[in-house]
Order: C-alpha cells, then structure tokens, then sequence
C-alpha cells in the first residue's frame, strides 16, 4: 500500500509541475495563493484515497468492509490531507522564492559576499506609463503579471535565473562561462520570448486590447552576490554589470532598438544563426565615467510563427570602426 500510495503522490506532484504552464494553471493562477493551495491539497488527498481504495481490492482477498470504511478510510483521508499540505507547502515556498535561492540559503553561499561572473538582462514593457493611462492601473497590472507568467518557461528553458521583477521590469542572469555557445543564452532566451508573445499576441489583443511590447539589455561583468537583510532575507546582486544592462535597456528607447548587448558580453557569446550584430555605438552612460562599447542585435528576418534557432553558431570578433 505505502509503494502504491508513494507513486500515486509523486504522479499528482508531477502533474502540478506542469500546471503552471497549462491552461489550467493560467486559471489557478487568477486564484489567491491559499486557494490554489487547498485545490492541490484536496485533488491530492483525493487521488490518494481513491488508489488506497483500489489496492484494497486487488491486494486483499476480502473487499473494502464497513469497518475499513468507518476505521481506515478517515486515518487515510487525514494522512493524506496532511500529507498533501505539508508537501505543497515545501514546494509553493520553493516557487515563491526560487529553487536555486533557497539551495543558497541553506547552503550559506552567499552569507559572505562574493564576486562572480555573470551576465545580466534587464528586460521591461515598453510604453507602460501609456499603457496605465490606456488600460487603468489595475488592469495594467494584470497585464504585466500574465505577461511574466507567459515568458517564465522561455526563461526557464535557456537556463536563466530570474532575479527580481521590478514594476514592470523583469532582472535574469545567467553564470558567464568559457563557452561561447552556453554564452548565448541570453540571446536565444530575448528571441525565444518575441516569438511566444508573436504566438500570444491574439490572446492579449482580445483580453486587453493591446500587444505588450519589450525591450532588452545585455552586459557581461564582474557583480558582488550577497545575502541581505533581517525582516526580509534575500540575494542582492550589486556591481557595474548591473548598472550597464539596466542603461542599456534604457538606451534601446532611444536607439529604437529591442535588444542591446554590450561589446563585453557578444565578446565571449556566439551569435545563433538567424541573428545579426549592428555596427558598435560608443555609449556614455549614466553612473560612468567611461564609454560602453554596444551593439544592436536583430533577426535576420522578422520573426512570423515559431521561430527555430540553428545549432550552428558563429563566434564573432567585434572590432572599432
């Protein structure tokens, strides 16, 4: 019984797993965290119950009597009621705080600052000020959540590590490695996103009346990663790096750019096929006394339906004009 029942928890919890992504999790996620958590209980406990009851049938010569039904059945409905609560409960903390900043914390990795390379993307809605006036402030915000639900898994499948969301601005990083390939990333990550919301599109034009639009920017650097924090414990990252890729983002405005990406970070990335690099600009940024060398990054091609990135890349050298 216990094996069968261990099995059928595990099932349920691969099946939640994949909900967040589905139909049914866009529903669930309209729901407030608490009823959304006693729905998984209740769906667990229930599928419990129901494969204890079968193996009753099939294990045991005898069927389910009154006496299983008046002793055992409650002792399994509560074990699985609580069962199903605590387990959620390890796994929605997980969600809410991220899988990797909680290994950090049990871990103490960063109790003590530390200095890591990495590539950082600052990632905001373009025109949003316009969009509150437009939509309203809370209909706006409804907006933005969907919008971060909707770009999670193209995140998640290019390895990257979603820092903060501020306001309507969204922070990811990725470790800067000596792979090229594994370097690019980033950039696979920003043109797998413009390709899911192209697929989304319809769906927001009738829910909202308007497509959100995006814009990025990329640098690659040295950053300082430390815990932070009594009430409210959390990762702070703090460096150049993060300075560079949030006036980036900014500079895209200006450029009328989507994407901009430091010479710094292209350097040690390969370029995806389908992908093109723009003549450098020589940037003075706010909060440096030096200029950041940066490029546009464009698709060949505008992107229509799904957009399927070669595996052959191409390591480029950028080089003054």
């Amino acid at each position: 019984d216990a094996m069968g029942l261990t099995f059928a928890g595990w099932a349920v919890h691969l099946a939640f797993a994949a909900v967040p992504r589905s139909r049914l999790g866009s529903v669930l996620r309209r729901l407030p965290l608490s009823a959304e958590f006693v729905i998984k209980a209740l769906t667990m406990t229930a599928v419990l119950t129901t494969v204890a009851i079968g193996l009753e049938f099939v294990l045991y010569p005898f069927p389910v009597s009154r006496r299983w039904l008046a002793d055992e059945l409650p002792r399994i409905l509560g074990i699985g009621f609580s069962a199903s609560l605590f387990v959620g409960a390890i796994f929605e903390f997980r969600r809410m705080i991220g899988g990797r900043v909680l290994g950090s914390f049990l871990l103490g990795t960063y109790h003590r600052p530390r200095r890591e390379q990495r590539i950082v993307m600052f990632l905001d809605i373009a025109d949003s000020t316009a969009l509150a006036e437009r939509l309203g402030e809370l209909r706006v915000h409804d907006l933005i959540t969907r919008f971060f639900s909707d770009i999670d898994r193209p995140i998640a499948d290019q390895d990257g590590e979603v820092h903060a969301y501020v306001g309507d601005e969204v922070i990811v990083t990725w470790p800067l490695s000596e792979d090229a390939e594994r370097n690019a990333r980033p950039l696979r990550c920003f043109f797998t996103i413009e390709e899911r919301m192209i697929e989304l599109a319809p769906s927001y034009a009738q829910e909202f009346g308007a497509v959100p639009r995006f814009r990025a920017g990329l640098h690659a650097g040295p950053v300082v990663v430390s815990e932070c924090g009594i009430a409210k414990r959390q990762i702070a990252y703090f460096g150049d790096a993060m300075n560079v890729a949030a006036r980036l983002c900014e500079h895209c405005k200006v450029a009328g750019e989507t994407l901009v990406a430091s010479a710094d970070m292209l350097r040690s990335s390969a370029v995806p096929h389908g992908l093109s690099v723009g003549r450098h600009a020589s940037l003075m940024l706010r909060g440096r006394r030096t200029p950041v060398e940066a490029h546009a990054v464009r698709r060949h091609q505008p992107a229509r339906g799904r957009f399927g990135i070669s595996q052959r890349s191409a390591k480029i050298t950028l080089k003054s004009d």
